[in-house]
């Protein structure tokens, strides 16, 4: 970013000595703004993404594990039936406290499954808001590039096709900003 200002201090210095070209210095210095801020909603929409992720990650990690207390209690559950015993009050009472322990698991594990689904499909609308993002800054970085291009060659078609690459790149920027 420091070579982008170092450069457009030179091209506006050569704009104070053609005021005719006043207008695309003061063009790319808005174009170098919006450059950056579209540059820090990316960052920040792709550490959103990864933060999602991980969120995400954990949920099912924790799907899992339920999963596997769920299979572990309806084990004993049916370990119960076949042990023997002498006291069968007390293998059906062990029975009874490991098949409420499966059901349990089996009811929390659906709500987990949900929200890990919740936060996957975050981490998608994260992605697509950060590839927008990324498409914008695209954008307007080639808007800026063609537009410096009108100072060079003295030539005003650049500077009209620069404007259009920057619309192009706000339009893409603000499709991002409203994606949920």
């Amino acid at each position: 970013m420091g070579d982008e200002l170092q450069e457009l201090q030179e091209h506006a210095e050569h704009g104070h000595h053609n005021p005719s070209l006043a207008p695309v210095s003061l063009t790319m210095a808005v174009l170098a703004v919006l450059v950056a801020v579209v540059t820090l909603l990316g960052h920040r929409a792709h550490t959103d993404e990864v933060v999602q992720q991980a969120k995400s990650s954990d949920q099912w990690s924790y799907y899992q594990a339920k999963n596997i207390r769920a299979h572990e209690d309806d084990l004993f559950s049916e370990l119960a039936v076949i042990m023997n015993s002498n006291d069968a009050g007390a293998v059906a009472k062990f029975r009874e406290k490991y098949s409420q322990e499966a059901e349990r698991y089996k009811h929390d594990k659906d709500e987990i499954q949900n929200e890990a689904r919740k936060l996957e499909s975050e981490v998608a609308t994260e992605r697509k808001r950060a590839d927008r993002y990324d498409l914008a800054e695209v954008f307007l970085e080639i808007g800026l590039v063609i537009t410096s291009i009108t100072l060079l060659s003295g030539r005003r078609i650049f500077w009209h096709l620069g404007i259009v690459f920057s619309i192009l790149g706000i339009v893409v920027a603000v499709s991002g900003a409203i994606i949920r």
